[in-house]
């Protein structure tokens, strides 16, 4: 991740917009992409200096190209490559001893002039025999701690130069949410996703429904404290995952300028705007549509053949009371009206409806179920059913269960026919 000395942005209209490289405006870049990164495949045991100052001058060729944009470049080549940091206290032993000895030689300049100085190569190769090596190695030696003398050791090689670009697009984002200080997403698809992600993120949350989905709002205990940045790195941190998701959109409300920065006569609090199809691409994989095995064959299970008035979706309402969310792995929806085959890839969730809750206990951790326990009864007015397997479930003896909950237990797979007759019970056909 970029720091944020090396975001690029400007504002427009009380906006705020990155810095992003397109095919059509940087058409350059993809081969510019390709020469960097073969500097880093070909620059093992070269110093990190060695190879920024090759990568600024394949970026000279783009006349337009800042001084951030290189820097920013050189970070994220860095990252994908480990270098070796060489040995701190052997070479900060290794300076006291040759300017000790360099102290016996002063002063020392190139050309004597005088019967007091010293030649500076002679001085050199003297310290240098003194310490049993030669001196361009003594010099390499001397300083091989500091960050720019660390050498590469192993470079991993992006997919493709797109993908190396593709990556600055995405820091830059980032950097640029290093100021931001909450975060608004209209989720309708993957809110379960884009909780999961917040929560890795350190993010407190607040959730409300709407009419397609929910709104969430993401910040952190000290964004009520004017020019905070505490949290600007966590909300950073959360982009990757949130662009692995589906069917949002976010506005993130920045830091506001303080009087006599350069940032004076823009409106207060600009925003960044983004959505699932702004062309950002996540470095996170997608994350698959199912949890287990478990759920995996349940699915299966249910889409062989219809159950109406029945209709299942995966991961279709959230259950939110004060800071407490429980996401049930799906929702149950009855709809007699309903003309369509159900699907438990459809997200409609229809309120009017009658509608049961699934829970999927595929875990047994006394801390899982101890977690479940607390929710169920947060929410014991809400019709949910917990599938257990049927091995673990003396580990849920002793947990209190409501009216409106039941519990069924099953063998190697969930069957729809052991599942729709409880339904009937716990919301029954009015």
């Amino acid at each position: 991740m970029l720091t944020r000395e090396l975001a690029i942005a400007h504002r427009e209209n009380g906006r705020i917009i990155p810095d992003r490289l397109t095919t059509a405006a940087h058409a350059i870049y993809p081969e510019l992409a390709r020469r960097m990164i073969a500097v880093y495949e070909s620059g093992i045991r070269k110093t990190r200096q060695e190879l920024h100052r090759s990568v600024a001058r394949i970026l000279e060729e783009d006349r337009d190209c800042p001084i951030r944009r290189m820097n920013a470049f050189c970070k994220l080549l860095d990252e994908y490559g480990r270098f070796d940091r060489g040995k701190p206290k052997q070479a900060a032993d290794l300076r006291r001893r040759v300017f000790a000895i360099a102290a016996q030689h002063h002063p020392m300049i190139a050309e004597p002039e005088s019967i007091l100085d010293h030649s500076e190569s002679a001085a050199k190769q003297s310290i240098a025999r003194q310490l049993g090596v030669d001196w361009p190695e003594l010099r390499q030696r001397l300083y091989e701690d500091l960050i720019e003398n660390h050498r590469l050791s192993a470079f991993e090689t992006p997919q493709d130069p797109i993908d190396l670009l593709s990556r600055y697009n995405v820091a830059q984002t980032q950097a640029a949410l290093l100021d931001a200080t909450s975060i608004r997403i209209e989720a309708t698809t993957d809110w379960k996703l884009i909780l999961r992600y917040a929560k890795l993120a350190g993010l407190m949350h607040s959730i409300s429904e709407t009419k397609n989905g929910y709104r969430i709002e993401l910040d952190g205990p000290s964004s009520v404290l004017r020019h905070t940045h505490r949290y600007g790195a966590s909300m950073a941190k959360f982009l990757p995952g949130l662009l692995s998701c589906q069917g949002w959109e976010m506005i993130a409300t920045m830091r506001c300028p303080r009087k006599g920065s350069s940032n004076r006569g823009y409106p207060a609090g600009p925003i960044l705007e983004l959505n699932d199809r702004s062309g950002l691409r996540s470095p996170v994989a997608r994350h698959a549509s199912v949890d287990s095995e478990i759920e995996r064959t349940w699915m299966e299970a249910w889409e062989t053949e219809s159950h109406a008035p029945w209709s299942l979706v995966r991961e279709g309402e959230i259950l939110v009371r004060g800071q407490r969310v429980f996401i049930p792995d799906f929702v149950f929806i009855r709809d007699p009206s309903a003309n369509r085959e159900p699907s438990c890839h459809d997200r409609t969730v229809h309120r009017q409806a009658g509608r049961v809750l699934l829970e999927i206990a595929g875990f047994w951790t006394p801390e899982y179920i101890h977690h479940r326990s607390e929710s169920l009864t947060l929410f014991s007015d809400i019709p949910i059913l917990v599938a257990i397997p049927r091995q673990t479930a003396r580990a849920w003896d002793g947990v209190p269960w409501s009216p409106a909950h039941r519990k069924i237990l099953f063998g190697r797979h969930l069957k729809p026919k052991d599942v729709l007759p409880i339904l009937e019970e716990l919301a029954p056909n009015p």
